[in-house]
């Protein structure tokens, strides 16, 4: 989740694991900013697909229009203000929870502290390359 970001994106790489192909996807023609530091990127187009979140006893899902982005990312996919407002999420980025209402009353949604700190580090990682590649040129 990222409160800051006012799309919804999809990785390239996520589409193979959805079974989904570009052909797929609807045209989308606005470029975004700041996912690869510096760069715009144009996206190969756009998804409606469903998301649900759910626990034993509680779940919600709601249908979010995707941006697929055309270069790959540490995540499969980045969920931004309107996923947080469709789904009408609290988050807590500090202890990785997102808290929303269900039907059956509240469900909280833990993250993995080391997924996450892995995520972040190889994302360091390519952001350096995708720099470094930048002042090279």
């Amino acid at each position: 989740m990222d409160g800051g970001s006012f799309i919804d994106i999809m990785f390239c790489n996520s589409l193979p694991a959805l079974k989904l192909t570009v052909a797929q996807l609807k045209p989308y023609k606005a470029q975004f900013w700041d996912v690869l530091p510096g760069q715009s990127s144009i996206p190969v187009g756009q998804i409606m697909l469903p998301v649900q979140f759910e626990t034993p006893d509680r779940f919600r899902t709601e249908f979010i229009n995707f941006v697929v982005a055309d270069f790959d990312g540490t995540y499969h996919v980045i969920l931004g203000r309107p996923s947080l407002t469709k789904f009408m999420v609290v988050p807590h980025y500090s202890y990785l929870f997102l808290k929303m209402p269900t039907e059956k009353g509240v469900l909280t949604i833990r993250g993995n502290v080391y997924i996450a700190y892995t995520c972040e580090e190889e994302s360091f990682k390519i952001t350096e390359a995708i720099d470094l590649s930048i002042r090279m040129t």
